[in-house]
């Protein structure tokens, strides 16, 4: 009789934690993704980082046999949907997501019986069940394009983040209806300490989420997603920001435009730091070892599901591609 041998302990040293990884990452023809929310070190060790449209279509053309995706739960499950063939792994099945829990299925599926003929767009913030209800799902940084390609009589039903569907009105001119969930991230950060830290850095351009809350939005000089945020940042002449998101990505900002100064937006009093979101920060080098380690969290889903999300999630990827120059 053969005694199971015991899982190798976590190494304390970071660099040897590292190797580990790294080892373990190659072993396993593993790609590690990263959102831009994560923290650094994660960040510094992915294959790729992205926000959630640059996510879903690397993990889309992914040519490995395995998926590490160290970000929330709705990200693992969206590349689960699109590279089926894939082992997708999750360093904590426990990272999930406010605007995901501000939308349960059935209450969804409820809304949307309540509201008959029109097009259900769903922010990807939200779980596998949710966006097997939906028409199309639109990310941050696809919203606009692909309302601005509906037609125009088009009768819309926008969920789950109120603050960005009320952003997309303004911008469109489109109505919806919208679901009341907010980002806990997002929703925390201080209209007064935003003031405060304009009236102290008066040259620097504030750069927000369209997550935020309208009278953060209203301040601020860029308007965008994650992605969008690091190009305002690099092609700006400014050298000093003030930045209305989570501050996870201040680690690429200062590695794509170095010499510049970031200053994170507090959350709150202006004190607490509760613009860094909980859920992203749950993954860390030490369970990103143990997941390589043991192939485990393993995100796995019913084939049934996994199609109904599928049709939403490819119509998102259609209607947010670039068209032909002459289009």
């Amino acid at each position: 009789m053969s005694l199971a041998t015991a899982p190798a302990a976590i190494p304390v040293d970071r660099e040897a934690l590292v190797a580990e990884i790294l080892r373990l990452k190659a072993e396993r023809h593993a790609i590690l993704l990263a959102h831009y929310y994560q923290d650094g070190e994660i960040q510094d060790l992915a294959d790729f980082v992205g926000d959630s449209l640059e996510l879903a279509r690397a993990a889309q053309r992914a040519n490995a046999k395995t998926i590490v995706f160290c970000g929330v739960r709705f990200m693992a499950e969206v590349a689960k949907i699109l590279n089926p063939g894939a082992t997708v792994l999750i360093p904590d099945l426990e990272a999930g997501c406010s605007l995901e829990e501000s939308c349960p299925p059935e209450a969804y599926a409820a809304w949307r019986a309540a509201h008959p003929g029109h097009v259900a767009l769903t922010y990807i913030n939200c779980s596998a069940e949710v966006k097997a209800l939906s028409d199309v799902i639109v990310t941050s940084s696809s919203a606009e394009t692909i309302i601005s390609r509906l037609p125009a009589d088009a009768r819309i039903l926008f969920a789950p983040d109120r603050h960005l569907g009320a952003y997309l009105q303004r911008k469109t001119g489109r109505a919806m209806v919208l679901w009341p969930g907010t980002c806990i991230v997002h929703e925390q950060f201080s209209e007064k300490a935003l003031v405060e830290l304009k009236v102290e850095h008066p040259d620097a351009p504030v750069a927000a989420h369209p997550e935020c809350p309208e009278a953060i939005l209203a301040m601020a000089d860029h308007v965008g997603s994650t992605s969008s945020i690091l190009r305002f940042v690099q092609e700006h002449p400014a050298r000093k920001f003030l930045i209305a998101t989570e501050p996870g990505i201040i680690h690429q900002m200062e590695k794509l435009a170095p010499g510049k100064t970031f200053i994170p937006v507090p959350g709150g009093s202006g004190e607490c730091a509760c613009n860094v979101c909980p859920f992203m920060r749950r993954n860390t080098l030490e369970n990103l070892y143990a997941c390589l380690r043991d192939g485990a969290p393993r995100l796995e889903m019913r084939e049934e599901l996994r199609l109904a999300a599928l049709k939403p999630l490819e119509r998102m990827l259609e209607l947010s591609a670039p068209r032909p120059s002459g289009d």
